[in-house]
């Protein structure tokens, strides 16, 4: 299984960037993991991300489902064991998704019902991914 992290906006704090970094690196023990950042939710910079039709797209939304750390292992565990090949979070900027993008998720994923920079919450989702993993393989991390 490979993730995808589809970003509105570059993650400019440094601080922030090295967190984010340090997660996607863990992230690589157990899985391909990638990000893309884009400057602009233009159609044309969209038209150009080239996503997979198989790609199972999870918008993050405040609105979106809820689910405890347990609950997103098992469904991330789910997936991979279905043989979901890809799975793109999208992780939108402060005005969040076009219309048309976010038609195409195929599921809106809440982080939190607390409000919180963009920047920091894909930190939490990377945190989140590793989590789930190490908790599928059983290591202490997350205990």
């Amino acid at each position: 299984m490979k993730i995808r992290l589809l970003m509105l906006g570059k993650t400019r704090r440094p601080e922030i960037r090295a967190l984010l970094d340090d997660y996607l690196f863990r992230i690589r023990h157990y899985c391909a993991v990638n990000t893309t950042e884009l400057r602009d939710a233009s159609p044309a910079a969209l038209r150009n991300l080239k996503l997979d039709p198989a790609a199972t797209l999870i918008l993050l939304d405040a609105a979106g489902k809820q689910l405890t750390t347990p609950q997103f292992a098992r469904w991330l565990g789910d997936l991979r064991d279905r043989g979901a090949k890809e799975l793109v979070f999208l992780c939108g900027g402060a005005e969040g998704f076009p219309d048309d993008l976010r038609s195409q998720a195929h599921m809106q994923l809440s982080l939190s019902t607390l409000t919180m920079p963009h920047e920091f919450a894909r930190v939490v989702l990377a945190e989140q991914l590793y989590r789930a993993f190490t908790i599928l393989s059983g290591h202490p991390y997350s205990k």
